[in-house]
């Protein structure tokens, strides 16, 4: 079934299921949080926050990392309870909210540069979420981005709507 297709009781579902599977790891690690739970732009979503600024240092991890890890290993659990791939998002303390605009400056930079120049801006690798974001920015602002290169070193280029033939010549490798 297509994530558009799925009902707002099943996109609950999945973050109940989500909640769970973290209480428990919560729990096997010995760190005290709350979950909350909700379901923002049709994707279940997982938010754990806690009164211990050092336990959720460690649950976020040098640049997300373990955030990341936690959202793939909840995502399987959700995927094993449902035998449907989940789009679930696990956020700890905020820390997307503050990726998210931190992903929105480097792209109004890369669009100021491109715009300066006329030139494509190649940015620094990327994992999926942070490329998202960016495209999404650039679409706004009405200029364009392609993802290159393959994982774990895909990265986005940000070029002028006119420039989109040339965007296509850009080596994939180039960065």
């Amino acid at each position: 079934m297509a994530e558009d297709e799925r009902t707002i009781d099943q996109l609950n579902e999945e973050a109940d299921i989500a909640a769970d599977y973290l209480e428990g790891l919560l729990d096997i690690a010995d760190y005290d949080g709350d979950i909350e739970m909700g379901v923002r732009n049709n994707r279940p979503m997982v938010q754990i926050v806690a009164d211990d600024d050092t336990d959720i240092k460690h649950l976020i991890g040098r640049n997300g990392e373990v955030v990341d890890a936690l959202q793939q290993l909840t995502r399987l659990a959700v995927q094993q309870k449902t035998g449907e791939r989940s789009h679930l998002i696990v956020d700890v303390d905020g820390f997307l909210k503050h990726k998210r605009q931190r992903l929105r400056d480097i792209a109004l930079d890369a669009i100021d540069e491109v715009r300066e120049t006329g030139e494509p801006v190649n940015l620094k690798p990327m994992n999926s979420f942070e490329r998202k974001v960016v495209h999404d920015v650039v679409r706004e602002e009405g200029l364009k981005s392609r993802s290159h290169g393959e994982e774990p070193r895909r990265y986005v280029t940000v070029y002028l709507r006119a420039n989109a033939e040339d965007a296509a010549d850009v080596d994939e490798t180039e960065e």
